[in-house]
């Protein structure tokens, strides 16, 4: 097979992003599909045999693309276009103000294309990992484009350790404090304006687990975060409120339970009853796929090496 170089004409700004700082990217890329990537100016130069550079060129366009957006490339973002581009897996998920949300880790990518294929879709895994952004972001999607009618956002309200009934306001001002991340996705995506107009309309609502008891939800998006707080008969009688034309994502990190009982908690007992169900995926993050700042994947890194150690989880 031929192995002359190739060269891809880039923007500098796209040829920056490509190379990286100190070229790590492109040290990324050249160890990932066997190239010798180069940077002679006006683009990039590929060298190796033709499939690997088929690849490689994929990978680079990818990276070229959000780098012409304006968007800011880390090597996440490099890892991410080159698992895309080696199982021709599609990245971009297009919604709100800013464009594209794009999956930044391999496990990302994989959650998101579950939450496009199936019917319910539990993401599990540590703080940071972007289980709830990106479960907003694909629910966004879904009711801008008319695909269902409402987006249901759901959460156990036992962080503070107080009754709902004992805390001031009307039920929006008693959960909202719960919902914080939950808004705080809506409104990158969305935009302020347009997130209090659906809400007024009702297209977007919020509502504890609890108060989902007995309604049937039908052309609706539900997401139900840090389901670990929800409780075996909370989390049952949560997932059988499906309705028609209904999709559902339920969130959390099995290993922050703040109910009483731990034992209680209805996330991993779910997970092992229905995993493998038709219809159903299910994505395991882990301290690799921390997006926030880079201490926190140090930190998830150093709380489960002493849960290994001490044979339990915290």
């Amino acid at each position: 097979m031929s192995r002359a170089p190739e060269f891809i004409h880039l923007s500098d700004a796209a040829v920056r992003a490509v190379a990286g700082a100190n070229s790590r990217h492109a040290a990324l890329i050249e160890d990932a599909f066997g190239v010798l990537l180069e940077t002679p100016g006006g683009g990039v130069s590929l060298e190796g045999d033709a499939k690997s550079r088929a690849q490689a060129k994929k990978a680079v366009q990818a990276i070229a693309e959000r780098a012409d957006q304006g968007l800011d490339i880390g090597e996440a973002d490099v890892r991410v276009a080159i698992g895309q581009a080696k199982s021709g897996q599609a990245g971009a998920l297009p919604v709100g103000r800013r464009g594209q949300v794009a999956p930044k880790t391999a496990a990302q990518a994989t959650y998101l294309e579950a939450l496009s294929k199936c019917e319910l879709v539990f993401g599990l895994g540590p703080a940071g990992t972007g289980k709830t952004f990106l479960a907003v972001a694909h629910g966004a999607g879904l009711l801008l484009r008319g695909e269902v009618d409402r987006l249901i956002v759901s959460r156990p309200a036992v962080e503070a350790g107080e009754r709902l009934g004992f805390l001031p306001g009307d039920l929006t001002e008693k959960v909202d404090p719960y919902m914080a991340p939950v808004w705080e996705a809506l409104t990158d995506i969305l935009g302020a304006e347009q997130l209090r107009r659906r809400r007024e309309k009702g297209e977007i609502e919020v509502a504890p687990i609890a108060f989902l008891r007995g309604r049937t939800l039908s052309h609706a998006f539900i997401i139900v975060d840090e389901a670990q707080n929800a409780t075996r008969l909370q989390m049952k009688m949560v997932l059988t409120r499906l309705g028609e034309g209904a999709r559902m994502v339920v969130t959390g990190d099995p290993t922050q339970i703040d109910l009483v009982n731990p034992a209680d908690s209805g996330l991993a007992h779910a997970v092992s009853l229905l995993d493998g169900v038709k219809g159903i995926g299910v994505v395991r993050f882990s301290a690799e796929d921390v997006v926030r700042h880079p201490l926190v994947e140090r930190i998830v890194r150093a709380y489960d090496a002493d849960a290994a150690k001490r044979g339990r989880a915290f």
